[in-house]
Parts: structure tokens; C-alpha cells; sequence
């Protein structure tokens, strides 16, 4: 095995100003060496990584990274930066940047250094020697972890000479690592308590986990288990990282006293920890205030509040402690829309179907049960729009009880379900789905808060949570907040109904930038849910079904027109992106909108404004045109169901071009600007000093 580092990977005067200068700076040098193959390639995984959480830590600390296809072996290059770069951490600029890189099938021993690094950077004398150094081979080899930087191999093949420097613990491995944290703590064995179990320490087990399991999972459990140290606790931690996890020893499970779960994605085997005092957050608390995690959790335990669900929550956490309420709030609602869409899209396209064969007539067909002839087109259309009505039944209480279930787990469902179905009961339609939710979440929540005595948490989530809950929902819903949400809904619908001339225009144009900013995320999603919830009734209004039009059609624009742009002038794109190009016609006709984020992962500046501008002119144009649509999903293969389908297909067509048209005038102005920069006499000898590749917005 190559080095994971040399110092030819090491940058000491780091002059880039911003977080993607600085990755560029350092991937180029991986590029010179051969460890990347395509610089653009891996600077998108780099970016979209970084989009996901920003990698900057206190302390001064930069670590973007990713996996990516563009790896050939796992690379680290390192910068130091004597102005500092932006890297999003709470406390400032970050002076040591760590460019960590991955192969997409990178093996266990190659991550397990990479892991032990993720450990060394929550050392302060390891840290300290790195703003120290002033030799790029002496820097490589403190990095690599040589004794006076004498022996040139890679001192942490497999990860255990880790455990030998500072602040490095393996708690990796399971039941071993409670028995040494125990010792450190002074607390014995970690497995279970002694004859006196009253003198032991307070036992805490944990899990970290993050989008790639390279970084910020090793570096929470070091946090975790240093805290855990100074306060007197026993801390074991799983990490479940990109090199697999080693669970915990079940006896160790059983011997803690509380839980704590730092996470950004969901937690495997979540159900071991079930019956414990638990807190939930985000991987890059265990990292900033693992003391107050610590702290939070004795305090559950010493109230006998909250345990740990049975399993996993349908979003990657419930919102982290000290997170703003709207991102939480988001969250929560995104849980519920998540699990709300597959019924939207089987129930609106069976009914869309049983007016393709039935005639829009069939709304009017008597059951299925009591007359079907097997041979008339007529009793299948009817089939087909049962069905659909039957399944676009469940949209509100799902959508209520998946929110509750975001918030609370699966004590969470009952009165979510409950909540919902009454909401339909009065009227209340989709903001009291939303609202019935948001209230079912919350009650169960605040159930979990009261101290409960031990002999009756076995019941709590089976009886005692469903049964309060349920009944304290169902009271709020029917005789406090339904019949207003009901007056509120009636009065949406009636201004919807109302909307014509400029104001649909508007509404359509407006609709269309949402579909576009994000390409599938929150905002786009909203939007989504906007138009799905007008449509969602057996005889949706022909305002609801315009703006169902609009939204698909603007939806399909972003990945329609990267694809365009990629054939039309595909020098201005790399290789990768011209690759990526050809799926996306097929994504784009689909309406899959994310098929275009690869290009807006690498060039956000120019690829989002450009679809948003032209998913506001088909918005618009579809609205201006009349178009409906009564089914919530299949892009171009729904068309039958369209009315007015050739203006349909021109709004469409007209965003698709002004997108792809933007995109290229903008990518060709950067290069154009690049190219004069480098051709200027007065410039030569500074642009002869950087690469082409690194010139950027």
C-alpha cells in the first residue's frame, strides 16, 4: 500500500481565500500524483458532499471530504492557512485543512487510518505540532503518526498503533473498548456492575454516524469518550463508519444507564437501545458539546423520561438540540410528505386512468360490486377510479401519522392516524392533516417528558401513550381547531378557484422557481405538496389541476435542460457531465428533478439560477395555456391525461431552452473570462502560476 500522505500532499502557505479555492488547491495536487482522475468529478462529490453539513469544526478545522468514483486509493492532502478559510464552523475560519478522499469501494484497513486521523484532530498536542511545523516531509510524517518522523512507512495500517497516541481510543471494538474506558474512568469493567453496584460510575453507551463515515464519526466518538473521561463516565461507542461498525457487546448494552445517539444518518439496529434514556442530536454536537450530552443524559436517567424507540425514525433525526425550530419543523413535515407521496402517485394516476377509459363520467358510475361487466371498457375505467379513491383516502392520515412519527416515533402513529382521519371527518382536509400531526407529535412528546416509575415503561408505548394521546388529539381536532382549519381550506380553495389572468401567470411563475431552487429538496418539495394536496379529492377543481400541470412540467426542466445544454455545447462541460447528460433526458421526462443536481453540485452559481428562470417560464406558460393534469406524477408518459397537451409540451419545451440557452451563455462567459485572463500580457506571470482548471467563480 502507496502512502496515504506525503509531502508532496502538503500545502504549509495555503493562499486560497475561500473553502472550494482550497479544495481545488489540494485536489490538484492528488491529481499530479495520480491518486484522482478526474479533478472536476471529484471536486462535485467534494461540493455536494460539503452541501449536506459544512465541515468546518471548532478549533480551526476543515475536513472536506467525500467517497467518490474519481479516487483511485485513499488520499490525504493537507493545507495550512495563515489568513484562515471559511469553513462554517461556529467559532471562525479554520488555518488546518484536511482534503480526505476516498475511492467509492475504498477497503477497511485504508478507512480505518482514515479514521484514526478523524481521532487525532480532537488532540490538542497533535494539533498544536501541526500549526508548529515547518517542513512539508516532517508535516506528512507527524500526520501519518511516525516517531520523530524516522520511519517512513504508514504507522496505522490496520489502526491499532492508533490507540498508542494521545487521545486515540478504540472503541470500535465493543465489549474490549467498555472494559478499557471503564478502567480509564476507574469504574472496572464496563460489561455490567460490580457486587457494589451503587460505587460504580454512571454507564453511558453511544453511537456516531455521518453521511460518508470517514470524519465526523470518529471524531464524535473521541469527543464522547474524552468528555466521558473528565466528567467520571464510563462512554463506549459504536461508531458505524464507511469501514463497518462492530456492535456493541449486548452486556454492555444492558449495564448503561443512558444512551446517546449522534447521528446524521439513521442509527443500524436502533431497537438494542430500547428501554434506555436516550438523547438524539446530530453528529457535530458530539463533537462541539459532548459534555452537555453527557450532562443531559444523567439528567433524563435521574427522571426516568424518555427511552430510546424500538426502531428508526423515517427522517434522519427528529432535530438536534439547539437547532432552530423551522429547520426542525421541516423536518418533521418532510417526514410526513415522504411517506404521503407514493400514496398521492398510485392513487392520482389510478383515477387519472379510470377517466382515460371511463369517460369523465365515471365519477358518477355506481360500486364496483354491485355492477362490472368484465367486457365494458366503462365498469374498468370505474375499477380503476375506486381504487384510486380508496387509496387517496389514506393521504391525510398518512401524512399526519408519518409526521408524528418523525417527531416521536411509533408511539407517534396512533394519534397521528387518529388526528388525520378525523381531519377528514370535519373537513379539515390537508392543513388539518398538517396540523393534526404537528399536535399528535407533540403530545406524545410531552408524555415522554413526565417522569414515568419504572414498572410501567414496559406499557407506556403500547397503552398508556396510544390511549392518552389519542384522546387528547381527537378532543383538539373535533371540538377546538377543526372547524376553524375547515373555514380556512374552504377558503384556499374558493380563492384557487377564483385565481385567473395574471394572477394564475404569477402563481405558475412562482410555483416554477420553488420546482427549481432545490431540485427535490425542502423547497421543492413544498411546492410539490402544494399541488398534490389540491388534486388529492375524488373531483379536484380545474384551478387545483392547472397548477398540478404547472408544477410537473417545471419540475421536468432541470435535468431536460442540462441534457440539452450537454449536446448543444458539451466543451463546456466535462466528461462526467456529459455522461451525466444522457441520464438525465430519461430522468428529466420522468420528472425526477434530481437529475439535475450533479451539474448544480459543481456549478451551483450558474446551473440553479439558469433552471429556475426557465422553470418559471414553463410555470407560467402552462398556466397562461390552461393546461390540467389530474395525475401527481409520470412526466412525459402522463400526457394523454393532459388537457391541452400540445400547449403543454410547448410551455415545456420553451422553459427547457431559455434554461439550457442561460446555462451555456454563463458557462461561456467564465470560460471566455478565463481565457483573456490568461492571454493579458500584464497577467501572464501570475496565470502561468495556476492551471486553467482552477479558475473559478
Amino acid at each position: 500500500m502507496s502512502e496515504m500522505i506525503t509531502a508532496d500532499l502538503v500545502d504549509l502557505d495555503l493562499s486560497a481565500d475561500t473553502r472550494e479555492a482550497a479544495a481545488r488547491a489540494l485536489a490538484e495536487r492528488m491529481l499530479a500524483r495520480g491518486r484522482v482522475t478526474d479533478l472536476d468529478g471529484f471536486l462535485a462529490d467534494v461540493a455536494a458532499r460539503e452541501a449536506r453539513m459544512p465541515t468546518g469544526l471548532d478549533g480551526g478545522i476543515g475536513i472536506p471530504h467525500c467517497r467518490s468514483a474519481h479516487v483511485t486509493e485513499p488520499t490525504l492532502a493537507f493545507g495550512r492557512s495563515t489568513a484562515g478559510i471559511d469553513f462554517g464552523a461556529a467559532d471562525g475560519p479554520a488555518d488546518l485543512i484536511f482534503l480526505i478522499a476516498a475511492p467509492a469501494g475504498a477497503d477497511e484497513a485504508h478507512l480505518t487510518i482514515l479514521s484514526s486521523l478523524a481521532r487525532q484532530l480532537m488532540d490538542a498536542e497533535f494539533t498544536s505540532a501541526l500549526r508548529a511545523v515547518t517542513d512539508a516531509g516532517a508535516a506528512a510524517a507527524l500526520i501519518r503518526g511516525e516517531e520523530g518522523a524516522e520511519d517512513d512507512a504508514a504507522g496505522a495500517e490496520a489502526g491499532a498503533e492508533a490507540g498508542a497516541r494521545p487521545g486515540v481510543a478504540h472503541a470500535e471494538a465493543g465489549g474490549e473498548a467498555g472494559a478499557e474506558v471503564g478502567a480509564d474512568a476507574g469504574g472496572g469493567s464496563g460489561a455490567g456492575a460490580g457486587a457494589d453496584g451503587a460505587a460504580r460510575p454512571f454507564r453511558i453507551v453511544a453511537v456516531t454516524s455521518c453521511p460518508t463515515g470517514i470524519a465526523h464519526t470518529y471524531m464524535a466518538a473521541e469527543s464522547l469518550e474524552n468528555a466521558g473521561r473528565e466528567a467520571g463516565v464510563e462512554v463506549v461507542v459504536e461508531t458505524q463508519g464507511s469501514a463497518g461498525f462492530t456492535r456493541l457487546d449486548p452486556a454492555v448494552i444492558a449495564a448503561a444507564d443512558g444512551v446517546i445517539l449522534a447521528h446524521d444518518v439513521p442509527v443500524r439496529e436502533k431497537e438494542r437501545f430500547a428501554g434506555k434514556p436516550t438523547v438524539d442530536t446530530g453528529v457535530k454536537a458530539g463533537i462541539s458539546r459532548p459534555a452537555e450530552l453527557i450532562a443531559e443524559v444523567r439528567e433524563k436517567a435521574a427522571r426516568g423520561e424518555a427511552t430510546a424507540p424500538a426502531a428508526g425514525t423515517p427522517v434522519d433525526r427528529a432535530g438536534a438540540p439547539g437547532e432552530g425550530y423551522g429547520t426542525r419543523l421541516r423536518t418533521w413535515l418532510m417526514s410526513g410528505v415522504s411517506y404521503m407521496v407514493p400514496f398521492v402517485a398510485a392513487g392520482g394516476l389510478l383515477i387519472a386512468l379510470g377517466f382515460a377509459i371511463g369517460g369523465y363520467t365515471v365519477n358518477k358510475a355506481p360500486s364496483v360490486m354491485d355492477h362490472f361487466v368484465w367486457t365494458e371498457a366503462d365498469s374498468w375505467g370505474a375499477l380503476l377510479f375506486q381504487i384510486g379513491g380508496v387509496a387517496f383516502g389514506f393521504l391525510v392520515p398518512v401524512l399526519a401519522g408519518y409526521i408524528a412519527y418523525g417527531m416521536a416515533d411509533r408511539p407517534g402513529l396512533v394519534p397521528g392516524f387518529v388526528g388525520g382521519a378525523i381531519a377528514l371527518t370535519v373537513n379539515a382536509g390537508f392543513l388539518g392533516g398538517l396540523a393534526a400531526g404537528l399536535l399528535a407529535g407533540g403530545v406524545v412528546m410531552a408524555i415522554g417528558r413526565a417522569p414515568i416509575p419504572a414498572a410501567l415503561r414496559g406499557i407506556m408505548p403500547v397503552v398508556v401513550i396510544p390511549l392518552v394521546s389519542s384522546a387528547v388529539v381527537g378532543f383538539l381536532m373535533f371540538v377546538v381547531i377543526g372547524k376553524p382549519i375547515a373555514s380556512a381550506q374552504k377558503g384556499m380553495t374558493d380563492w384557487l378557484n377564483g385565481l385567473g389572468g395574471a394572477n394564475a401567470v404569477l402563481l405558475g411563475a412562482l410555483l416554477g422557481l420553488m420546482m427549481c431552487f432545490d431540485l427535490g429538496g425542502p423547497v421543492n418539495k413544498v411546492a410539490y405538496a402544494f399541488a398534490t394536496a389540491g388534486i388529492a379529492v375524488a373531483d379536484p377543481s380545474d384551478s387545483a389541476m392547472k397548477i398540478m400541470a404547472a408544477v410537473m412540467a417545471a419540475g421536468m426542466v432541470p435535468p431536460l435542460a442540462m441534457a440539452l445544454a450537454t449536446t448543444v455545447r458539451g466543451g463546456l462541460f466535462t466528461r462526467t457531465e456529459r455522461e451525466n447528460g444522457k441520464a438525465a433526458w430519461v430522468l428529466g421526462i420522468s420528472f425526477i428533478s434530481e437529475g439535475a443536481i450533479p451539474f448544480a453540485a459543481a456549478d451551483p452559481l450558474r446551473v440553479i439560477p439558469s433552471s429556475m428562470l426557465g422553470g418559471a417560464v414553463t410555470g407560467a406558460l402552462s398556466m397562461a395555456f390552461g393546461a390540467t393534469l389530474r395525475a401527481p406524477h409520470g412526466g412525459i408518459f402522463v400526457v394523454p391525461l393532459i388537457g391541452n397537451p400540445f400547449l403543454y409540451l410547448v410551455a415545456l419545451a420553451a422553459g427547457v431552452c431559455v434554461s439550457a440557452a442561460s446555462v451555456i451563455v454563463l458557462k461561456g462567459l467564465r470560460r471566455q473570462g478565463a481565457q483573456d485572463a490568461e492571454g493579458d500580457p500584464e497577467t501572464s506571470g501570475a496565470s502561468a502560476a495556476v492551471p486553467k482548471e482552477s479558475v473559478t467563480a
